[in-house]
């Protein structure tokens, strides 16, 4: 299992695939799968059964993909760009754009 750059609540950009190009926050990481849902990436539909919370029917939602095809959104340029870590005066370990050197929040 290894560890993920990306954490939930990152703004990312899709690299690769059908939805190349689109830009979403990450929703919640699955780092034993090595994959990331995105909001409004990899949308599929599901029949969904009926039951006592909600109507059945058709639903869309977000499936994961995979963490190698998407890239951190640099927060100065806006273009994708790779993780990197620095350790500051302090001695906090923090990450970084590697395109700006932008501290990552």
């Amino acid at each position: 299992m290894a560890k993920l750059k990306i954490k939930k609540g990152d703004q990312v950009i899709v690299t690769t695939g059908r939805d190349k190009g689109k830009k979403g926050e990450v929703l919640r990481t699955l780092p034993s799968e090595a994959r990331v849902v995105v909001s409004g990436v990899n949308i599929v539909k599901r029949h969904q059964k009926p039951d006592r919370m909600n109507s059945g029917g058709i639903v869309q939602k977000e499936a994961p993909i995979h963490v190698s095809n998407v890239a951190i959104v640099d927060p100065k340029s806006g273009a994708a760009s790779r993780i990197g870590f620095k350790k500051l005066e302090n001695g906090e370990k923090v990450r970084i754009a590697k395109k700006s050197g932008e501290v990552l929040a």
